[in-house]
């Protein structure tokens, strides 16, 4: 799995833009917890690029204002860990903690 590093406000513009040509996610990743990690290995260990799905890591403990943005911008609450699907510029899907599923995400492309 290839992640694009998610670090700076400007580029959640390009992940809308991106959006509208293929599907695209924002891992929100905590290093201090736990669950973050299981739930970042469990996406990494299942994941397919057949997908189509573009995929954004962001330490939110070193972003912290990226993640405040992302909130704000895609009108998600904040939690950690967390998935957002953004389609066309919309977040259409979002999980957290052990709710995050490799499985779960690839059926959301399909009905959005």
């Amino acid at each position: 799995m290839n992640w694009n590093k998610l670090q700076d406000n400007a580029q959640l513009d390009q992940i809308r833009n991106e959006s509208a040509e293929q599907p695209v996610l924002i891992f929100k990743h905590s290093t201090r917890c736990s669950i973050s990690s299981t739930a970042l290995s469990r996406m990494e260990r299942n994941w397919s690029d057949a997908a189509g799905i573009k995929p954004y890591y962001l330490d939110l403990i070193a972003f912290r204002s990226v993640s405040n943005q992302v909130a704000e911008d895609f009108g998600v609450p904040h939690q950690s860990p967390q998935v957002l699907l953004i389609q066309n510029g919309e977040c259409v899907y979002d999980a957290s903690h052990f709710d995050i599923s490799f499985d779960a995400l690839k059926q959301q492309v399909v009905s959005a």
